[in-house]
């Protein structure tokens, strides 16, 4: 299963999340109930480029063995403490294409699941599921490739903040500059597949992608919302 976290910090436990950061990967490659796992900055998701930074908004994505242990993990709590809000996401996923730092996350968990609604690996299993869904995208832009990617994306992130049946969408990124990712949440499915090949700014950036080969590496993957608690902020 996998689960992912936003937290919302008051400015005085900024040192706390930086510092958090680089111990959180340590923490969590020793606990044997997590396997992929990426700390993340949370911004606006509106350039791509360092301004959008919110230092007092971060996440957590990870594939956990045991749901509940892990919201009550160390890690988690102490983070929970530190927070002033907190957003939780437990997500099977629907459909899963590309890597995240050289890994296929998500797809050998399709279908790894108890609720039948989902269980098909077919390409139409997102037809399947009724409820809301969440869309993550990520990406490696190459260096050289930055400022044309900024050039770009502003028509994108126009298009997704009004595209219908959108719940609410952030930027995600490991980094500051060159690791870039969305976490969006959607009314349906079918929203998310409107927005993906209907929108003519999207089909625009697809079409960008291609001719200018600005990523050496990306992830485009769907899940199904199982359970959420808190809002995204």
């Amino acid at each position: 299963m996998v689960v992912a976290y936003f937290w919302r910090i008051k400015p005085s436990r900024i040192p706390f999340a930086l510092l958090s950061m680089a111990f959180n990967r340590l923490l969590l490659f020793w606990d044997k109930n997590v396997g992929f796992h990426k700390s993340l900055g949370v911004g606006k998701g509106e350039t791509f480029t360092p301004r959008d930074a919110d230092p007092l908004s971060w996440g957590l994505i990870a594939v956990v063995k045991d749901i509940e242990a892990f919201d009550s993990s160390a890690l988690i709590s102490l983070w929970r403490r530190n927070s002033v809000h907190e957003f939780r996401a437990v997500l099977s996923p629907i459909s899963s294409h590309g890597k995240w730092a050289r890994k296929d996350p998500f797809t050998e968990l399709i279908g790894q699941t108890s609720n039948a609604a989902i269980h098909a690996r077919s390409s139409e299993n997102i037809q399947t599921w009724s409820g809301p869904v969440v869309a993550i995208t990520r990406a490696r832009i190459k260096w050289h490739q930055n400022f044309r990617f900024w050039r770009s994306v502003p028509p994108v992130t126009i298009s997704l903040k009004s595209a219908d049946g959108l719940i609410n969408a952030i930027g995600i990124g490991e980094a500051p500059i060159g690791l870039q990712g969305t976490f969006s949440l959607w009314e349906s499915a079918s929203a998310v597949r409107d927005f993906a090949y209907r929108g003519q700014a999207h089909q625009k950036a697809i079409a960008d992608t291609a001719r200018y080969k600005w990523y050496s590496e990306e992830l485009f993957a769907r899940f199904a919302l199982l359970d959420e608690r808190g809002l995204i902020k």
